[in-house]
């Protein structure tokens, strides 16, 4: 966050999200500029700029040079909106535009006269309405019109000053359409919006803003996801761990799966992570399931963000294995929720998990599987950035946290596709291994930060009845490269029986 004086009083955007951003708002009787590409949703934000002045009791001025009033009612009234009481559209038409006969001339208009006619009009439509709060949409025909950057400047400072003695709050919209590369309204403005929009290669756009200048004022740096939905823009914060912390006990939890939680040395601990690593079909899934299952047993509420599967598929699997997802998720003990990366931000996703401990006060987050997390993120380093600051906010709500990621191969030498290990507090791999012409499955925690764990591996098998967890594997050596060597006397692996029934 960017320090600054933060006495000054606040004119707020309405709009879910940027206001924390601006910490507040806009500071009252300054002009400042919103920039983005056509589409970006600068005149959604700037309608709602001026329908927060209505609710705070301002009157606003929309003057628009490139949209027809109609045009902008249509668009407001597709979020719900009536554009009535309280706010006034002023559309700029061009004197030569005119019917009327005493606006015909001979010649063409030279852009002096032109500039300077389109000046009169704003300012006298300003004086009748006399509005706390003004949009001027967009910069784009005042800089073709001013022709040169001296002119263009010096108009836009005279706009400045005039409002400012006026006690105005302004709104400056530039579509960039025209020179994208002039800064002049940058040193200018009191603070500038920049709206971007990016075009994955698969999926839904994805919009981004940043606040790249803002005079005297604190505001949160750095790109913050955003949406454009019915009803208007919603703008994600860029999540920082370090702004959040929650008091809370640390106690050891438990997963109820006697091997399981010995593996752990007795469980995890309250507030911590946990990244259950391995490869397709292992059981990461039930795995993180079966800590949903304890933390309800103990009167908790948990979340689940799913991914990669199916909620259908998901509920009937793991009801055969004794487990009613579906039953929890309607009592709600448990907040399920489908997640399609295609079409949704980081920004939004961990909007989306703060809510859910924040307001549902869930105290136990799946996150099934990092493999589609990843999907939503541009690159993966960012990845690992957006990862470490959900980590931390979550371990610092006390909030006890599992991320799955599925493992390239199925025996002998895997790779993840981004190595997060090192990020979370615990880790639990999973394996494939062939023995005695079955291949069967082993489980082993390579980390624990909060505490001593079993360095054994033990052999698990999900069956009917859920997951049982055997004892370890002393008789073999090389389960965790796939091929094991049997160096024992005995034999000490589960039996079908002892699973629960066959494989699921």
């Amino acid at each position: 966050m960017n320090a600054g004086n933060d006495s000054l009083p606040l004119a707020r955007t309405g709009v879910p999200g940027l206001d924390d951003i601006l910490i507040g708002g806009l500071t009252q009787g300054n002009l400042f500029l919103l920039e983005g590409d056509p589409g970006t949703g600068k005149t959604t934000i700037a309608i709602r700029f001026l329908m927060a002045g209505v609710e705070a009791g301002e009157r606003g001025l929309y003057i628009t040079l490139s949209e027809t009033e109609k045009e902008l009612r249509h668009g407001a009234a597709s979020h719900g909106w009536q554009l009535d009481n309280g706010i006034a559209i002023f559309e700029v038409v061009p004197p030569e535009s005119l019917m009327e006969a005493d606006q015909q001339q001979s010649l063409l208009y030279s852009s002096d006269l032109e500039l300077g006619e389109t000046t009169r009009l704003i300012l006298g439509e300003f004086e009748r309405i006399k509005p706390q709060r003004v949009v001027i949409d967009s910069l784009s025909e005042i800089r073709l019109l001013a022709q040169s950057s001296l002119r263009y400047r010096r108009q836009i400072l005279a706009f400045k000053h005039y409002f400012s003695r006026h006690g105005a709050t302004v709104l400056l919209l530039d579509d960039l359409t025209s020179d994208a590369a002039d800064k002049t309204v940058h040193s200018v403005a009191h603070g500038v919006i920049k709206l971007e929009e990016l075009s994955p290669e698969y999926g839904a756009e994805r919009r981004r803003l940043k606040v790249s200048k803002y005079r005297g004022q604190a505001y949160r740096g750095g790109f913050h996801d955003f949406t454009i939905k019915k009803g208007g823009v919603s703008v994600f914060p860029r999540l920082v761990s370090g702004e959040h912390y929650t008091k809370f006990a640390r106690h050891q939890v438990k997963s109820n799966v006697e091997g399981l939680d010995a593996l752990l040395g007795g469980g995890i601990e309250q507030g911590s992570s946990t990244l259950i690593l391995g490869p397709a079909g292992t059981g990461k899934s039930l795995f993180a399931l079966q800590f949903i299952v304890a933390a309800v047993a103990r009167g908790e509420k948990a979340a689940l963000f799913v991914f990669d599967e199916e909620l259908g598929l998901l509920f009937d699997r793991v009801r055969g294995m004794g487990i009613d997802l579906e039953a929890l998720r309607d009592a709600g003990s448990v907040q399920i929720e489908q997640v399609d990366a295609a079409e949704l931000s980081p920004g939004e996703f961990a909007h989306r998990v703060r809510a859910r401990v924040d307001m549902a006060q869930a105290k136990t987050i799946v996150i099934d599987s990092l493999n589609g997390y990843q999907a939503a993120m541009p690159q993966e380093n960012a990845l690992i950035l957006h990862v470490h600051e959900l980590l931390q906010y979550l371990n610092r709500q006390g909030a006890n946290t599992f991320l799955t990621v599925a493992q390239h191969g199925l025996v002998g030498d895997m790779k993840a596709p981004v190595d997060v290990t090192y990020l979370a507090d615990t880790v639990i791999l999973l394996r494939y291994f062939e023995a005695l012409g079955r291949v069967r499955r082993a489980v082993s925690v390579i980390k624990k930060r909060t505490g001593r764990h079993e360095e054994a591996i033990r052999e698990f098998r999900i069956g009917d009845t859920g997951l049982k967890v055997g004892k370890p594997l002393t008789e073999f050596q090389g389960v965790l490269r796939g091929v094991p060597t049997f160096v024992g006397n005995a034999i000490p692996l589960l039996t079908p029986n002892e699973g629960g029934g066959s494989d699921v």
